[in-house]
């Protein structure tokens, strides 16, 4: 509910309460911020601003995305400015997204953005951004003595970067002077209570985002103010309780407001040929026929051409030098680039996608929205994806190529992405690649679809299973696993590159292989026609038992447990969800057989053995203890128990 008495606004649900007083010039002043089950005051008394406003507005308006859950939504009028609010029955917070007329959307003036160098996609750099940072942020006076703050800094253009996840920690204490923070993440807890608050803003990372401010968050340690940078990125402020385990499951809950999972949708198993290496240099109707029977074989849920099923020829081709490949300008290069190759597919896509659903399969296929001219071409680009869906059934699309350099270009890629989920109700899903350029990143389009994490080769070198289980450990502290989209290879090429290295990919079987990425949404990055037998005789069945359980995994919360992949570590991930608990565990090289951990997990009748549904080895739980046996290194448990 959202309500406005005179110059007093409020937001609220069965869980919180928040209100503000509105000044004149149309700034939030926060007055209260109550957690409702405990009576909890997040908020100190203080002096507000006596300039009331007198002209205040609250009128409703619809939800932003036809993908989000059930929401009330509002705009306040004030002073001039345009606010948006947003309240979902299970979030403990409020979105706020200011919208005033006086934005500066739409600027393209050329500047510098960030520190550091720019990651291309291909050879070539963009050059940034940056508009002026409004002036109406928003100042939390909080009641509670002794805080922590974090900061959380994610990083993408994943082909140059592999650590994704850094956090830095304060506490706070009264000789600090005011600091300010770049992010789109942080954290603020009660170290006597573990309640705590999350700063979520919806945007692209600081070093590459179009609408650049100098700081997101201001901290005043000594008055224990902490001020929101207000700009035309939403921004949420989520309370929690349960410290760390608490704020884990209120981030993917709060995510899951803006991107509900539906088991039939989201969290499938998709393959992409390109991480073989072959480009596009094999796509055609008949290695795509092949490709459709090895998956089926499998048990992928959507096969996926990537870059080469259309007639234009990218960067990235291999018949890049032959066809003069582009990177943007799409339409400039040929009017007929997003049109299926008739050369490669004489008969077009549809029997192929006749024949993947004969097989129970779906389709999907590789698209760059064309950043030429800031998106000029988004309603085109929108058109092409609609028809594909609508004429061919194809529901998956993977983008890439994004490159954002103004506020317009973000405005219009916003339009491009609304447009079709609209017209598609929501069916088409994108996979967003945050692999290089200037792209929405982890937290800019969350309502959009999975992340396509990271591009990783065995023929460079760049592929560890260690590595991208770390990888996932790492974010889910922070992310929905269901929102990463992450790799597993064929172990058997290119062996040679791991000659001595006993974390080399051949030393795990394929079925710890699909482990290691099973409680994300899976990409097999290969060609299925090609892999050995034992994929199919060792991850198939895994993959088989996964499916049966993958709603029930995904509608769990997701815990990281153990200790961050390095290689050699027990690790693994727990998903608690109503019917009961499920256990993934993993022994990477560690010379111990056998792990244990605190039981930290508020299940019922927590004592007792998992049931194992892959993997090896035992797990059970005595005494608020979690005791693990894998008698093999490189292998895992996992397993289920019911409450």
């Amino acid at each position: 509910m959202i309500t406005l008495q005179g110059n007093q606004l409020c937001a609220e649900n069965a869980h919180f309460r928040r209100t503000w007083r509105i000044a004149a010039a149309g700034t939030l002043h926060p007055e209260s911020f109550v957690l409702l089950e405990s009576g909890y005051e997040w908020l100190a008394p203080h002096a507000l601003s006596t300039d009331e406003a007198t002209d205040a507005i609250l009128t409703p308006c619809p939800p932003p995305s036809v993908v989000e859950a059930p929401s009330v939504c509002a705009e306040l009028r004030v002073g001039g400015q345009v606010y948006r609010l947003q309240v979902f029955p299970e979030a403990r917070g409020v979105r706020i997204q200011q919208k005033s007329p006086s934005s500066s959307r739409g600027t393209s003036d050329q500047g510098k953005r960030g520190q550091g160098e720019m990651v291309s996609g291909i050879e070539a750099d963009p050059v940034a951004t940056s508009s002026p940072q409004s002036n109406l942020n928003e100042t939390l006076a909080l009641a509670p003595l002794h805080l922590r703050l974090t900061q959380v800094t994610l990083v993408d253009q994943t082909d140059h970067h592999n650590e994704l996840v850094f956090e830095s920690e304060w506490l706070l204490h009264t000789s600090e002077r005011a600091w300010e923070l770049a992010g789109c993440l942080f954290y603020i807890e009660d170290v006597l209570t573990g309640n705590g608050l999350i700063v979520l803003k919806e945007a692209p990372l600081p070093t590459v985002r179009p609408v650049s401010a100098p700081w997101d968050l201001q901290v005043a340690a000594r008055e224990r103010h902490i001020t929101l940078a207000t700009d035309t990125y939403a921004t949420t402020v989520l309370a929690y309780t349960g410290g760390k385990l608490g704020r884990i499951a209120a981030l993917q809950s709060y995510q899951r407001c803006l991107r509900p999972s539906v088991p039939s949708r989201d969290g499938l198993l998709v393959s992409n040929t390109w991480g073989d290496r072959n480009r596009d240099g094999r796509i055609n109707a008949a290695f795509l026929t092949q490709e459709i029977e090895a998956g089926a074989r499998l048990g992928v849920d959507v096969i996926q051409i990537d870059d080469g099923w259309q007639v234009g020829a990218t960067s990235n081709s291999v018949r890049a030098k032959e066809q003069g490949g582009v990177w943007e300008g799409f339409y400039a290069a040929t009017d007929r680039f997003w049109s299926v190759s008739p050369e490669r597919f004489p008969d077009g896509l549809e029997p192929l996608v006749a024949a993947a659903k004969e097989h129970g399969l779906r389709f999907g296929l590789w698209f760059g929205p064309d950043s030429a001219g800031d998106f000029a071409n988004w309603q085109r680009d929108a058109a092409t994806v609609v028809r594909l869906h609508q004429e061919l059934g194809i529901d998956y699309i993977k983008i890439d190529g994004v490159k954002l350099r103004s506020e317009l270009g973000e405005t219009n890629l916003h339009a491009f992405f609304d447009q079709v989920l609209t017209e598609t109700e929501g069916r088409v899903v994108f996979d967003l690649d945050v692999t290089a350029e200037a792209r929405p990143g982890y937290l800019g389009m969350v309502r959009v679809g999975p992340l396509f994490v990271e591009n990783r080769y065995t023929d460079w070198r760049r592929y560890w299973p260690h590595q991208t289980l770390r990888n996932l450990w790492k974010l889910a502290h922070h992310l929905d696993p269901v929102r990463l989209r992450l790799e597993w290879l064929n172990h058997a090429r290119n062996q040679d590159k791991y000659e001595n290295d006993p974390l080399a990919p051949i030393h795990y079987r394929p079925d710890s292989l699909f482990a290691t990425v099973m409680l994300s949404s899976p990409l097999g990055w290969f060609e299925s026609s090609q892999l050995p037998e034992s994929y199919f005789a060792e991850a198939a069945p895994l993959i088989a038992t996964w499916k049966a359980h993958r709603a029930a995994l995904f509608s769990g919360t997701i815990y990281p447990i153990g200790s961050a992949p390095d290689g050699v570590a027990w690790t693994g991930f727990v998903s608690v969800g109503a019917s009961g608990t499920y256990l993934l565990a993993f022994r990477e090289a560690s010379p111990e057989a056998q792990w244990s951990s605190p039981w930290p997990f508020p299940v019922p009748d927590a004592a007792g053995a998992f049931v194992r549904l892959g993997g090896d080895g035992t797990a059970h739980l005595d005494k608020g203890e979690l005791r693990v046996n894998l008698p093999n290194t490189h292998r895992f448990f996992f397993g289920f128990k019911a409450n």
